[in-house]
């Protein structure tokens, strides 16, 4: 396995960027230097992340996201173990 995450990720298992192994692993975000913990969606090559509002979710079931602009440096959580 490639010890750099992939350019897009996302936690929603409807995606066509989503993929458990990698989210079992462990992937940590940060964002224009913060270290963000409510990612549901991200994009390096685009510079965006998708995070949850809060609690609430739409009419579906899923989590209200936003999406805000910036420099996205994923990592995963488990190198510093292994």
């Amino acid at each position: 396995m490639s010890e750099t995450p992939p350019d897009r990720l996302s936690t929603n298992p409807a995606s066509s960027h989503y993929d458990a192994t990698l989210l079992e692993r462990g992937i940590g975000i940060r964002f224009n230097g913060a270290e963000k913990t409510t990612v549901e969606e991200y994009c390096v090559s685009e510079g965006w992340v998708r995070v949850a509002v809060g609690k609430t979710l739409d009419r579906k079931g899923n989590p209200l996201t936003m999406k805000l602009s910036g420099t996205v440096e994923p990592y995963f959580r488990d190198v510093a173990a292994a």
